[in-house]
C-alpha cells in the first residue's frame, strides 16, 4: 500500500500555504531535489488557489486535498478536490489565459502552469457538484 494523506480544509486563500507545504513536506519521501519540490508546490499553489477563487462565491467551502507517495517509481499523485460550482466547460478552461473573473485581474494560466510544473494532469468537474484536479509528479 502507498503512503497517503487526506485532509479538508476552508475554501480559504489562508490555507493555499499550508496546503502547499504539507504536500511538499509529504514528498520528501521521495527525496526530490529543491527545483522538483518548487515545482510541486507551485502546481499545488495553483490547483488550491483555483479552487478558492473559482468554486465558491466567497469563503466557507470546502476543499480537500489527496496525496500519495509511491515510492516504487518516486512519485507523487495530488488530488484537489472542492464541491463548488463546477466548470461548465472544462476544455475552455484548460486554455491559456481563459479566465471567469477578468475583473480580478486573473491571468487564466492556473491550467497552465499546473501542466508545465507536472508530469500527468487530469481535471474532472460537473457543474454544480464541483471540480476535482488531480497532479502527478515523478521525481527523477
Amino acid at each position: 500500500m502507498n503512503n497517503f494523506f487526506d485532509m479538508k480544509m476552508l475554501s480559504s486563500g489562508k490555507n493555499e500555504a499550508f496546503a502547499r507545504n504539507a504536500v511538499a513536506t509529504f514528498s520528501l519521501i521521495c527525496s526530490p531535489t529543491v527545483e522538483e519540490i518548487n515545482d510541486l508546490k507551485t502546481a499545488v499553489s495553483e490547483a488550491v488557489t483555483n479552487a478558492v477563487v473559482h468554486a465558491y462565491k466567497e469563503d466557507g467551502g470546502i476543499i480537500e486535498l489527496l496525496c500519495e507517495v509511491d515510492e516504487s517509481d518516486r512519485s507523487i499523485t495530488v488530488s484537489v478536490t472542492d464541491f463548488g460550482c463546477g466548470i461548465s466547460n472544462v476544455d475552455e478552461a484548460r486554455e491559456p489565459f481563459f479566465t471567469t473573473r477578468p475583473e480580478d485581474e486573473r491571468s487564466g494560466m492556473g491550467f497552465t502552469i499546473i501542466e508545465t510544473f507536472t508530469d500527468e494532469m487530469t481535471v474532472r468537474s460537473k457543474t454544480g457538484e464541483g471540480t476535482t484536479v488531480t497532479m502527478k509528479k515523478v521525481f527523477k
